[in-house]
Order: C-alpha cells, then sequence, then structure tokens
C-alpha cells in the first residue's frame, strides 16, 4: 500500500456541515456549508473565509462555470446561486416551485447545467440568469448529478429510476437502463477512457460508452 499523508484543517463551526468542493479559476478551493448556509473559500496555507447566505438555503454544490463565476445550488430554498472570486453572490429561483436543485456543471455551450431531484427536470442557467427546464420522461425519476460528456452532452444520474441520462443542448433527452436492477446510481463523471463513469450505492461502478 501506498503511503500517503492526510492532514485535516478546521474550515467551520462544528454542524456547519462542508459538503462538496471544488478548484476555483482564482486558485483557492470554494466549498459549501450545507448546515451553516455559506459559501467558504480556503487557499492552503491560510485561514479560510466564507460568504453567508440564508441560513436555512442548503447550499449543496458548487462548480466553476464558463463565465469564470462560481455557480452552486441551493437545495433547500429551490435556488440557484452565483459567487463571484470577490464574494457577490446573486440568486436565482428556477420557474417550478420546491423543485430540489441538487447536482450542477458548466456546460460546453456557455450555461450552467443542474438537476431538480424534486421535480425530475433539468435545468439550464445562463451566465444572463436566464433558466430553462427540460421535464424528464419519468418525472418521479429523481435525478442526482449531472456532468459533461465529451460528445457536447451533459450526462445525468436518474436516481430513482435506475437510469443515467443524457441531454443535448437543446434539452432533447434520452435515458438509458442499467444493467443491475435498484442499483441507486448517484455521482457521475466523464473518465480518462471517454467513457462516462457512475458510482452506485450497491457497491459498484457503472462504465457508460456513448
Amino acid at each position: 500500500m501506498t503511503a500517503v499523508s492526510i492532514e485535516e484543517q478546521v474550515v467551520a463551526d462544528q454542524g456547519a456541515g462542508p459538503y462538496a468542493i471544488t478548484t476555483g479559476p482564482d486558485g483557492a478551493l470554494w466549498f459549501t456549508l450545507v448546515q451553516g448556509g455559506r459559501i467558504g473559500r480556503l487557499v492552503p496555507g491560510a485561514e479560510p473565509t466564507s460568504h453567508r447566505l440564508d441560513p436555512a438555503c442548503g447550499p449543496t454544490i458548487i462548480v466553476t462555470g464558463p463565465d469564470g463565476a462560481l455557480w452552486f445550488t441551493e437545495y433547500q430554498a429551490h435556488r440557484i446561486g452565483r459567487i463571484t472570486t470577490g464574494g457577490t453572490v446573486t440568486e436565482f429561483s428556477p420557474p417550478t416551485p420546491d423543485c430540489g436543485p441538487f447536482g450542477i456543471a458548466a456546460g460546453p455551450d456557455g450555461g450552467s447545467w443542474f438537476v431538480e431531484i424534486a421535480a425530475g427536470q433539468i435545468g439550464r442557467i445562463g451566465a444572463d440568469g436566464l433558466i430553462e427546464e427540460f421535464p424528464l420522461p419519468d418525472r418521479s425519476a429523481r435525478p442526482h448529478a449531472i456532468t459533461p460528456g465529451d460528445d457536447d452532452r451533459l450526462w445525468f444520474t436518474e436516481w430513482g429510476r435506475n437510469r443515467v441520462g443524457s441531454t443535448a443542448p437543446d434539452g432533447r433527452i434520452d435515458v438509458y437502463e442499467l444493467p443491475t436492477a435498484n442499483s441507486e446510481p448517484h455521482g457521475i463523471t466523464l473518465g480518462p477512457d471517454g467513457a462516462l463513469w457512475t458510482a452506485l450505492e450497491i457497491g459498484a461502478l457503472a462504465r457508460v460508452t456513448p
């Protein structure tokens, strides 16, 4: 076994719930505090800082968007947030109420794409804040995570229906059944082999070749 060094750094008060993390365009680490209602920023070796949101908004997943800002989902407040590297926060509400936005990713078309786990839809938000929503064929599918492929499509998991799906920039959606029933797909990412890899809660990884 290869030796590794693991260090821990306190970045928030106990119970704030650091959840998702990404590298920002400024070289800092940006992360969500899902219970604390904050967005955190950390330069390794320095003290962390944080930006306060609505305490009950539940910031979840955060990514660097195509516009050079950080985009994040607010699962509990049903909003999409944008924060600049200078700390300016703007929030946007999708047209569908109580939609539960969760996973989010930068798209190849200049927008940020997200899933609405409670509404069974895929959403797209542009840098101007304009939001489009695209219903899934099965609105009860509970989409969970989303990632860009190398085929100019966004790929997502349907946690509640044992499928993965893809959407084109025009909103056209295709879905595909996974081989094992009730596998509960969650995270998904593009692998170095050009395939999509998704994590299954049953204890396996699935490889999807477009």
